[in-house]
């Protein structure tokens, strides 16, 4: 019999083993944690403050960018403490809440970049009907769907793997908390009932990777049809930053839990769950801004509002 035990606290895997290595890190992290929040907040208050930016688009990265203010305030700052009071530990309760938000967070955001890519096709294949297929009700129904699709699934997975004893120790083989670590840590003969719940929420998500597919594959048919090359422009300006978005967000998650176990060590799953946990939600912000105009043109005049007219 497995020795099954209590855990009050899990162990998570530090960056480094020397104080300047982990001051360095806390440092890089303070950098990217912030600039993130620079980034998403101005997009948050530029689509609120700016009427023109009153659209079905910016109402979904309004919600994008709320959703990664949470995916990378539920990692870093937990990381950033650790690396700067040199310890790896975390509460039971703190490690469940890391779980469901990270689950909850990055699940809403898959599902509302698919509700993303549904809009783009509605708004150059059907645009005669976008007003009613797209409108602010419907708007606010399929973001819903998202984020309440997102707890729901946080919560069933969540629930599932905490029920779970645990007999290999506290030790999590990554930096935050997530489930395939805490199934590790369980007992080889409970485990299932999780993995067969995930099993389920891959194939939801396959079936959303599948939809955007199959709608950018109409959307590119349809904008190459079109007789002006600024028509073109236009609606391909509005459709590749999302297409950079979910390339980022799905290539970085795919990397991290369908890599082959031969090549895969600590340190490098240390590097990979920076890359799908951090980066996204950091260059989220960027990837929009930089091609859309009217985002670039509404954050031009924020800042200016902030640091000119209060001089």
């Amino acid at each position: 019999m497995p020795n099954i035990s209590s855990v009050s606290e899990f162990l998570l895997l530090a960056f480094a083993d020397t104080r300047e290595l982990q001051l360095l890190h806390f440092a890089l992290f303070l950098g990217i944690y912030l600039a993130a929040l620079l980034a998403n907040g101005l997009i948050l208050s530029a689509v609120a403050c700016h009427h023109r930016l009153h659209t079905p688009m910016y109402f979904f990265l309004l919600n994008l960018a709320l959703l990664d203010l949470g995916c990378i305030s539920t990692t870093l700052p937990k990381a950033m403490a650790n690396a700067l009071w040199d310890t790896r530990a975390i509460s039971y309760r703190g490690c469940a809440a890391q779980v469901f938000f990270l689950f909850f967070l990055f699940v809403s955001e898959y599902y509302l970049l698919t509700v993303m890519a549904y809009d783009r096709y509605v708004a150059i294949c059907k645009p005669l009907h976008y007003g009613s297929l797209v409108g602010s009700r419907a708007c606010a129904q399929m973001a819903a769907a998202a984020w309440g699709s997102g707890f729901l699934n946080a919560v069933l997975h969540t629930a599932n793997t905490f029920s779970l004893p645990l007999c290999q120790g506290n030790a999590v083989d990554q930096f935050f908390c997530e489930i395939p670590q805490i199934l590790k840590l369980s007992c080889s003969d409970t485990y299932l009932r999780e993995v067969r719940a995930l099993v389920f929420s891959v194939s939801l998500s396959f079936g959303c990777f599948v939809f955007i597919v199959v709608s950018y594959v109409q959307i590119f048919r349809a904008v190459l049809r079109m007789p002006s090359e600024q028509g073109q422009y236009k609606a391909f300006s509005t459709c590749l930053p999302h297409l950079a978005v979910v390339s980022l967000f799905v290539s970085t998650a795919m990397f991290a839990y369908l890599k082959p176990p031969s090549i895969s060590s600590p340190s490098l799953d240390l590097v990979v769950a920076l890359l799908y946990s951090v980066l996204p939600p950091a260059l989220n912000p960027l990837i929009y801004s930089m091609r859309n105009q009217e985002v670039k043109d509404a954050m031009k005049k924020l800042l200016q509002y902030m640091f000119l007219d209060h001089q």
